[in-house]
């Protein structure tokens, strides 16, 4: 049975997260700070963590950033309070999959964990695939080669280290070079959600992406800014 991990210092919240979770088919298994939060993580192996970004002992952003460090690449849906707009941004920077804003609803929060974890099935599913099926479609736009089906990326040879939706946003983008692109239209694409006025997600990780495919960040050659509108991949030549 598919394991999550949720840690919220309210129990009310993990009350009502818990008995939905369940109530969807997931086992459950439940922290109330980050500390105890990370040790679940490593020694329970979770298939998903959902995680309360104000945290006693460890917040979210420093579990989030352990894991990381420790390459625990798990799903993490990080929740937040409305004011907490610059951590949460951080959150992502750091690997975080997605996040809900408090007060939520508990559907809301089963939709974003199927969600997500159809997404890291997809990405197995692909590396399993290619690993066994010899040589897979590739894009090749200048120095940068993306290989679909393997949810992998590579700049002169080099591979990069993308977190699964800089990956999602990369491909994306690449597959319809030379195409503008608002921001609110990358979000229906890659996140599959109506983020009414969250378009800066869409910002930090083409930010996230220049810093690891550009030389320099300030004139990009691949993902160019339109402004007053949005984005594009351009078509580089090798």
């Amino acid at each position: 049975m598919t394991k999550i991990l949720v840690v919220d210092d309210e129990s009310s919240i993990v009350t009502l997260l818990e008995f939905n979770i369940k109530k969807a088919g997931y086992e459950v298994i439940t922290a109330f700070d980050g500390a105890e939060g990370y040790d679940l993580a490593i020694s329970e192996r979770p298939d998903l963590i959902v995680l309360d970004l104000m945290l006693p002992k460890m917040d979210g952003i420093e579990v989030t950033k352990k894991l990381r460090q420790s390459k625990v690449d798990v799903p993490i849906l990080m929740l937040t309070a409305k004011d907490e707009e610059l951590d949460k941004i951080i959150g992502l920077e750091l690997g975080a999959d997605d996040y809900l804003t408090k007060p939520f609803s508990p559907r809301e929060v089963v939709a974003r964990i199927k969600a997500i974890l159809r997404r890291a099935a997809k990405g197995d599913k692909f590396s399993e695939e290619a690993s066994g099926s010899g040589e897979e479609n590739k894009l090749i736009i200048g120095e940068l080669e993306i290989l679909p089906e393997s949810y992998q990326a590579f700049l002169r040879g080099e591979a990069l280290e993308l977190t699964p939706k800089e990956f999602e946003l990369l491909l994306y983008l690449a597959k319809h070079r030379g195409k503008v692109f608002s921001r609110d239209q990358l979000l229906d694409a890659v996140w599959n959600y109506d983020y009414i006025g969250e378009t800066r997600i869409v910002d930090v990780h083409v930010s996230h992406l220049r810093d690891k495919i550009e030389t320099d960040t300030k004139q990009p050659q691949y993902i160019k800014t339109v402004r007053g509108f949005g984005y594009k991949m351009e078509s580089v030549k090798e």
